[in-house]
């Protein structure tokens, strides 16, 4: 391997980051820009859309496109900071003293512990104003403060002790899994995976949030109906109250295998005040869903996922002994195991990373219009253009964005392309 001197690399990392940040606020200006000259309802929506709508929903995205500029610009100044100043190395320092236990994995943990200590504390007045000002000033927010305090200490406790304990596994697998440890280490995260993937809607997620099965009723039936026909295994129906966190709507379905458990967000059902989608609509929202799971994509993007970690985790091997790389982010006597597999996955491959993002995005967007396509061949076109235009009023989705910006960063299309798609089936 090719030695690079420290500060080469580290000047080799620095700009990688800066390289990601001015092309995400490149294309961003250019979505901002669009935003602010987009004065009238398009043509195409202006007897589904209002103008009063249409100008909330602009104010929001510029309010977010706002706020956006501001926490990226703070992030990336953070970042450069942190990598020149060696301040990972200083933590490291920190984490060894402490440590009442000798060895690399007690140290890693407290260094993982303070790293995710300082960077929730650090992104918390940013979360506190997109919440209880930017959220609350378009009516989103539904959380008080103690909800929110509580619902934070919960989800910082979960994932460390979920955090700690990969990360403990990680590094007992590297140091003792022999020349091809990365095959091992990649079996065991895909363990991992499926076992949180099993457990985290059933035993993690109710700590969050309270679901509660969808009662007797016409809706019921109609959804029991349709899976039926589509001999979707659908095993439980339940409705989770997002209404205490937030007024966005949504609807998905989990599970493995043969158990299958589908979950409406009670603000997708209709209110008094006309927000929410009607029955026939939710129908055609769950048909939509349900074209992912006919045409396996869930399986399809854990198997995508995994073949990616498998090859993250053999150019690890490769790399992870590298000195330079070590001495780039500060460490000159110690060559960490999280360290390196931070300054790899994290640093080195964020080239391929952004790439792997892309198109990852690019066969998200084809899912959609596949899932959207299924629905059609159900009869369900029009009620899923209503329900479509519904959730993109009640979660105030501006319908106009630049081209540039949409295929990069919408896994979703965009409302005005999937109605554009909705007009001309593909044919078999």
């Amino acid at each position: 391997m090719i030695l690079i001197s420290p500060l080469t690399l580290k000047c080799i990392i620095l700009s990688f980051l800066w390289i990601e940040y001015l092309w995400e606020l490149y294309i961003s200006i250019r979505q901002h820009k669009k935003v602010v000259k987009a004065l009238k309802v398009p043509e195409e929506l202006k007897n589904v859309m209002t103008e009063e709508t249409f100008h909330k929903a602009r104010l929001y995205t510029l309010a977010k496109s706002q706020f956006g500029f501001f926490k990226d610009t703070f992030s990336i100044i953070l970042s450069t900071v942190v990598i020149y100043a060696d301040l990972l190395a200083e933590f490291w320092e920190t984490s060894r003293i402490i440590n009442p236990y000798p060895g690399e994995v007690g140290t890693s943990c407290i260094w993982l512990l303070i790293i995710s200590s300082l960077s929730t504390i650090i992104d918390l007045p940013f979360t506190i104003y997109y919440t209880f000002i930017l959220e609350e000033q378009f009516g989103f927010n539904k959380q008080t403060a103690g909800f929110f305090v509580w619902d934070k200490i919960k989800s910082f406790i979960i994932s460390q002790i979920f955090s700690l304990m990969i990360a403990s596994v990680i590094i007992i697998v590297v140091k003792n899994g022999g020349d091809y440890f990365f095959i091992w280490l990649w079996a065991i995260v895909c363990i991992i995976t499926l076992i949180i993937l099993t457990i985290y809607p059933s035993l993690i997620a109710p700590l969050f949030d309270k679901y509660t099965p969808l009662p007797e009723g016409e809706l019921r039936t109609n959804i029991e109906k349709l899976a039926s026909e589509l001999k979707f295994p659908l095993t439980q129906l339940y409705v989770v109250e997002g209404s205490k966190r937030s007024s966005h709507s949504n609807a998905y379905f989990y599970g493995l295998f043969n158990s299958k458990r589908i979950v409406l967000f009670d603000t997708l059902l209709a209110k008094e005040d006309g927000s929410g989608c009607q029955n026939d609509e939710i129908l055609a929202v769950l048909s939509h869903e349900l074209g992912h799971w006919k045409h396996n994509h869930v399986t399809k993007n854990i198997i995508v996922f995994q073949v990616n970690l498998f090859l993250l985790f053999y150019i690890f091997a490769f790399m992870f002994k590298y000195p330079p790389l070590y001495k780039a982010l500060g460490f000159y006597k110690f060559q960490p195991v999280l360290v390196g597999l931070l300054g790899v996955l994290q640093y080195v491959m964020m080239p391929y990373n952004t790439l792997v993002s892309f198109s990852m995005t690019c066969l998200s967007r084809k899912f959609e219009f596949q899932a959207d396509e299924f629905a059609m061949k159900l009869g369900k076109t029009e009620p899923l253009k209503k329900a479509l235009m519904q959730l993109n009023k009640d979660n105030l989705s501006f319908p106009i964005y630049d081209n540039l910006y949409s295929l990069w960063h919408h896994s979703h299309p965009p409302l005005l392309e999937r109605f554009e798609a909705l007009k001309h089936p593909k044919k078999e």
